[in-house]
């Protein structure tokens, strides 16, 4: 892959990685501030608990991605960016245009997902 391609994915990987941040900080936030309330009765209770709970899955899933686009960038300064971990293919460029932090070919990924790792 030349660098004008690596240049181009590390602008949309620092791009998503920047947005993810200010996500994750309001999150964060929302759930610290939901922890504090006070609940009157049981429904209050209920409603905030399941409005924590969301909002704690999707802080962790974006948390994930996050650490899945600083390996990406870590991988872009070493050279090995774009590589498959599993075949050591070159990914699919219409595949890193989808997903630019992907470490898996799709054929790989599809055998991941059918293993269920």
């Amino acid at each position: 892959m030349n660098m004008k391609k690596y240049h181009l994915y590390k602008e949309m990987l620092l791009l998503r990685k920047a947005e993810l941040e200010k996500i994750l900080s309001s999150l964060s936030n929302e759930i610290k501030d939901i922890n504090k309330c006070e609940v009157n009765d049981e429904a209050d209770f209920a409603a905030a608990s399941m409005d924590s709970g969301r909002d704690y899955q999707i802080y962790i899933n974006q948390k994930k991605e996050l650490e899945e686009i600083n390996e990406a960038l870590k991988k872009i300064d070493e050279g090995t960016y774009g590589i498959c971990e599993m075949c050591e293919d070159p990914i699919q460029e219409a595949r890193l245009k989808i997903k630019p932090y992907a470490k898996y070919c799709i054929i790989c990924r599809e055998i991941i997902e059918k293993e269920g790792k």
